[in-house]
């Protein structure tokens, strides 16, 4: 059975893990700045690795300074290593450059058969390319906003019948849902959703669970409800002094059968958690099906995926109704960086590969990022990418492209869309939790990154000067609470912010 505790695991797997120990916190006990030598500083910096905690591990750091271009630290920079989320800064990066800040998804809806007045005597079909912001997300948690525009949209053209079936194109995109290297049991969570052409609300259903003192039952709701779509609630209610809340979430492989198990404490608040789907496509057009009869639009036919059609579609043949525009992708990689969102990640990656090598598939993607990394002095032989996301352990990187790949941005045209997608320390995303009440908390910008044995941080930091740094900070191998890697990561961003350079007479 997998174990999925909805709130850890949740925050583990969206890097807003944070152990409520404040032992461990960060404090800024510097009342001035300190005045270092270049020289003084690496011996702190040395001095915090030296961390007894870590003497398994292995720590990767570079800091450079983006207006002397000088190393301020190296600490293994040429060795590979995991880096987590932090292989979302090369697909971010690529993306912003390849297909520019104002990229947009089209999703195109088309008619095949004939429109006699009011009905339309065939398919209709949507041809998807990867948008992944079909969801509430950008439509102030309405789920459905998209869909129920799409009937707005048909209903204005005086079509209010559907003689055909609903079918989603999703032929742009391979069939691989998941990433090379994946752990198989990541599969019910949400950070590991399908990819595809083709998805709806992050390819994953909402479930929502509280304890009903009336009915002494803990009930499990979920949304959206469509057929195929099982959800078994296996949960025993516990009185607050027998029990706690301890709840197990499983989609059964090759199915769309969820069962959720385990305890839950009487006293419990509401939760919220969520389960992937398997094909997302299927899914994304049964969604779509029932939001067209919802506004009236009788559909006489099926909600399905193009692999189960029997025809090809000959689109010259088709009649064009309109399209989708999705949020800009400066938009979308705010909600890549921020969020450490894998599977915007995931859609992205594979989004380069069919814009500049004709096919949506990882391997694309990462070919046409692999072309880019070489163009702009990168060693592609020091960036092993097997996913655009970072959850696959096969992912490997050297401190040292990480740094010179900020180092680029830094003087790019997208810098300004790159920078505004980081989280913030002690303000926003995964750091929103870090550096509080220290000169780094609004001056850091940086991406986390966690997996099993890997921490990571990446970003900008600025100095007490004013000067800019690039730096990452990359501990694998480690066998303590995570807390402690991050304790020294935050104790470095601190130690840079507080930096004034001590000039020598």
């Amino acid at each position: 059975m997998l174990r999925y505790i909805s709130i850890v695991c949740c925050l583990i797997a969206s890097e807003m893990f944070a152990q409520d120990t404040l032992k461990y916190a960060v404090k800024d006990t510097a009342n001035e700045f300190e005045y270092l030598t270049v020289s003084e500083l690496q011996d702190r910096i040395t001095n915090i690795l030296n961390d007894s905690n870590f003497l398994t591990a292995n720590w990767g750091v570079v800091i450079r300074s983006l207006k002397t271009g000088e190393y301020l630290y190296q600490k293994d920079e040429d060795k590979l290593f995991t880096p987590a989320s932090n292989l979302k800064l090369f697909t971010t990066a690529a993306g912003l450059s390849l297909l520019g800040s104002g990229y947009r998804y089209i999703t195109n809806i088309y008619a095949e058969g004939e429109i006699n007045y009011s009905v339309l005597e065939g398919n209709l079909i949507v041809q998807g390319t990867g948008d992944p912001t079909i969801s509430g997300r950008f439509f102030d948690g309405n789920i459905y906003k998209v869909f129920d525009d799409w009937a707005d949209s048909l209903l204005q053209l005086g079509i209010n019948k559907i003689k055909g079936n609903i079918i989603g194109d999703d032929d742009l995109f391979d069939e691989t849902g998941l990433g090379e290297g994946w752990s198989w049991d990541y599969e019910t969570y949400w950070y590991a959703a399908q990819s595809g052409a083709i998805s709806f609300n992050d390819n994953c259903i909402d479930i929502k669970i509280y304890y009903d003192k009336k009915l002494d039952s803990v009930i499990v709701k979920y949304s959206p409800v469509v057929k195929g779509i099982v959800v078994i609630n296996d949960l025993v209610p516990v009185s607050p002094g027998a029990g706690s809340t301890d709840i197990n979430v499983y989609r059964e492989r090759g199915t769309n059968i969820i069962t959720i198990s385990g305890t839950f404490s009487e006293g419990s608040d509401t939760l919220k958690t969520y389960a992937t789907v398997l094909n997302p496509t299927l899914f994304a057009m049964m969604v779509f099906k029932d939001r067209l009869e919802k506004k009236g639009i009788k559909v006489l036919g099926y909600a399905i995926d193009i692999d189960d059609y029997d025809k090809n579609i000959d689109y010259s043949k088709a009649q064009y109704l309109f399209s989708h525009y999705s949020p800009y992708l400066f938009e979308i990689v705010k909600v890549i960086n921020k969020g450490s969102q894998n599977f915007f990640a995931e859609q992205l990656l594979k989004t380069i590969g069919l814009e500049k090598k004709g096919f949506g598939s990882a391997e694309n993607g990462i070919l046409a990022c692999k072309e880019w990394f070489t163009q702009i002095g990168l060693n592609p032989d020091h960036i092993l990418m097997a996913d655009g996301s970072g959850l696959s352990h096969l992912n490997r990187v050297t401190p040292k492209q990480i740094v010179l790949l900020l180092r680029y941005m830094y003087a790019s045209k997208n810098f300004g869309a790159f920078f505004s997608s980081l989280p913030i320390a002690g303000i926003d995303g995964t750091l929103s939790r870090r550096m509080k009440n220290t000169r780094a908390e609004n001056s850091v910008r940086a991406k986390t990154g966690y997996l099993g044995f890997v921490r990571s941080l990446s970003g900008y930091a600025f100095t007490a000067d004013g000067e800019p740094v690039a730096f990452s900070l990359i501990v694998n191998n480690f066998n303590v609470p995570v807390k402690l890697a991050e304790n020294i990561q935050d104790s470095i961003c601190v130690l840079l912010s507080n930096f004034k350079r001590k000039h020598l007479e």
